[in-house]
């Protein structure tokens, strides 16, 4: 399966992987998308699809705690990287983050089976 922008199930497994890298430090974008394939080896990520979903991350952080330094996005000579604070808060805004990409999952697996049943929805 290619990952695509939009897709819920793509954006749950990103954000299952940020929610357990470490705290306060950078990580470098192509590290990740590399994680990420070898973790769902029946699964490709690329860099946009995982950038993607961290600008998205960080424009979610962005509007619940209204500061910047929560998800940090830079570039650095060897590509972009993102760092998550190391608070207590980032925890569960993630948990948070991961439940509603789950809820889009789990909209989608429920529209796919009305649209199996032989009377539809």
């Amino acid at each position: 399966m290619v990952a695509e922008r939009g897709d819920p199930f793509a954006s749950l497994r990103v954000i299952h992987l940020l929610a357990r890298i470490p705290r306060g430090r950078a990580l470098r974008l192509v590290d990740l998308v590399d994680r990420l394939n070898a973790e769902h080896v029946d699964w490709l990520f690329d860099l946009a699809i995982v950038t993607d979903v961290v600008v998205q991350l960080q424009a979610n952080w962005m509007t619940d705690y209204r500061n910047v330094g929560g998800l940090v996005i830079e570039d650095s000579p060897f590509g972009p990287t993102v760092a998550l604070e190391d608070s207590s808060r980032v925890d569960p805004w993630i948990v948070r983050q991961a439940t509603l990409a789950r809820a889009a999952c789990d909209d989608i697996l429920l529209a796919f089976s009305r649209r199996d049943r032989v009377t539809g929805e």
